[in-house]
């Protein structure tokens, strides 16, 4: 097992309902899959209870916690905690984002731009914030975050999205600068379109249109003409946090199913 023994807080590792899992909750079953202790962490401690239990039915560990990634203290009290449980901290995966609210500027509310870049960039920063000392001094670490193509690839109105997801890919490639000689590695995952409830099921909630057209235009959309899933996502964060990607740092990872190859 590729985790075995290493101990990981997952960040948003809970979900909204849908029809689909969501990459948090995907990704902290296959982080338990490999063998890792997990903390699974989310605002709404009954949707991190959900993904435990299923992790739990599995015969894996891991342990649900309460945290608002807007609250410095709640997230230095997370890895804390980690460490607490099992003695050390190896991989902190930031998986919180939101996209709702967005519009071109001259329709975007202040309201809906500063809550993106709170939850989704700022709040990366103070988990990150917390980590580091736990990985300096150790000697070890891994950070990772599900960043976007929307930061790469432009679609539909996503203003402040793009620019919260911008703003996680160069936080990454500077914070791995600094920190690659405490032997330290941090990389983002750049999801596509997904077949994901926060993928989805909002967009049908914005837009009105049925679950079935959302899905078609996501497909139309990828080269590879059809849309990726959670445990796409899952995967490339497993193979990041694992010792098979000991020399790559800094590094914004697509999973997009090709988009990405189509910017420039």
């Amino acid at each position: 097992m590729r985790l075995a023994g290493k101990n990981i807080v997952v960040f948003g590792g809970g979900q909204m309902p849908g029809g689909t899992i969501g990459n948090g909750r995907a990704t902290c079953i296959l982080f338990a899959r490999e063998g890792a202790n997990v903390l699974v962490v989310d605002r709404d401690l009954a949707r991190a209870e959900e993904t435990c239990a299923d992790i739990e039915r599995e015969g894996a560990t891991a342990l649900a916690h309460e945290a608002d990634v807007t609250d410095e203290a709640a997230c230095a009290a997370t890895i804390d905690r980690c460490q607490a449980l099992w003695g050390g901290l190896d991989i902190m995966h930031y998986n919180v984002g939101v996209a709702d609210g967005d519009a071109p500027p001259m329709y975007l509310e202040r309201a809906g731009w500063d809550r993106m870049q709170e939850i989704n960039m700022t709040g990366f920063f103070l988990c990150t914030k917390h980590a580091l000392p736990v990985f300096r001094a150790q000697g070890h670490g891994v950070i990772l975050a599900v960043s976007s193509i929307a930061a790469l690839w432009t679609y539909g109105t996503t203003v402040a999205y793009k620019c919260s997801k911008a703003a996680m890919n160069a936080f990454v490639q500077s914070t791995a600068a600094a920190n690659a000689k405490y032997g330290i590695r941090v990389n983002a995952i750049l999801p596509g379109l997904m077949d994901t409830p926060i993928g989805v099921e909002t967009t049908v909630a914005v837009t009105g249109r049925s679950a079935e057209d959302v899905r078609e235009d996501r497909d139309a959309a990828v080269p590879l003409n059809v849309r990726g899933t959670a445990w796409d996502v899952a995967r490339g964060a497993v193979f990041l946090g694992s010792d098979d990607a000991q020399f790559i740092t800094g590094v914004c990872l697509p999973i997009d199913g090709g988009q990405s190859a189509r910017v420039g």
